[in-house]
């Protein structure tokens, strides 16, 4: 299992994705969904160009889990690139790793997991870590406690569209949708609030769409070779490089309660994880 493609495949998105919350944070001064917007912009030059390039039918299959999954994609993108710019680094990306418990619920409905009582106590050991980061961290309101948790629940209906199309759809077939979909709505958004960017600004906006291009695909591969209840647990180490970018970049420090919170957040789902990986031994 450790030395399979998909675990090696999720170290490098998870890692990958936190070098992409950094060059968010970095161009907190830019409106989320402009930023959104140049990275779909450079995910949609990307795909088309790999695409092309391997001979791959661009619009695919199951065009309308396509467009489901371009449409959940883009509602979690922006609401969380909104989120990192606002709270620090460590406790939006905390937020978001509510998103397996969703992706877990959610798969009882669209690929037919079972989920048991025990892991519902499980998952509410998550909620509390949430719910205490939220009441003990001034920096973190009520707001983006909402913001952090709807963002997650469209993330886990997400990766659960990728698992309904794991047999039908070319991994960048299914990046695709999600800048096809989100461009036109940033697009118009943009006319009416456009904020030029300055200096180094283009070029972090630009590894934004770079990076989160390159963490997706391994992501999605990741998703389409393993069971979502196997590779998720490496995604947490994501959690670890989020403390330390947001203390060496910005400066960013907790409280020992907050650290308590973040720690019930990861351990409700490792445990999650744990029970449903020993179920199938």
């Amino acid at each position: 299992m450790i030395g399979s493609k998909g675990i090696w495949y999720m170290l490098i998105a998870a890692f990958t994705f936190s070098l992409m919350k950094v060059s968010v944070k970095l161009v907190s001064h830019l409106p989320a969904v402009e930023v959104v917007f140049f990275r779909s912009l450079v995910s949609l030059v990307l795909s088309l160009f790999f695409l092309f390039r391997s001979k791959v039918h661009v619009f695919g299959n199951n065009k309308k889990l396509l467009l489901m999954r371009g449409v959940c994609g883009a509602l979690a993108l922006t609401m969380y690139f909104s989120l990192i710019q606002q709270i620090p680094l460590a406790a939006a990306a905390s937020m978001q790793y509510l998103s397996p418990i969703f992706t877990a619920v959610l798969g009882v409905f669209i690929v037919k997991e079972k989920v048991s009582w025990k892991q519902y106590i499980f998952f509410g050991v998550s909620f509390i870590g949430v719910l205490l980061i939220q009441g003990v961290d001034a920096r973190v309101s009520l707001i983006h406690l909402l913001i952090g948790v709807t963002s997650a629940v469209f993330t886990g209906l997400a990766y659960n569209l990728v698992r309904k199309l794991k047999t039908t759809e070319h991994p960048l077939v299914i990046i695709l949708y999600f800048p096809m979909v989100t461009m036109p709505f940033a697009g118009i958004y943009c006319l009416f609030n456009w904020v030029q960017p300055q200096g180094l600004d283009w070029l972090v906006l630009f590894m934004v769409g770079t990076l989160t291009q390159i963490a997706q695909y391994f992501l999605t591969r990741s998703y389409q070779l393993e069971e979502v209840s196997n590779v998720s647990i490496v995604n947490y180490t994501g959690m670890l490089y989020a403390v330390v970018f947001g203390l060496l970049v910005f400066g960013e420090s907790y409280s020992w309660l907050s650290y308590t919170g973040m720690g019930l957040i990861v351990t409700g789902v490792l445990l999650n994880i744990l029970y449903k990986n020993r179920l199938k031994v």
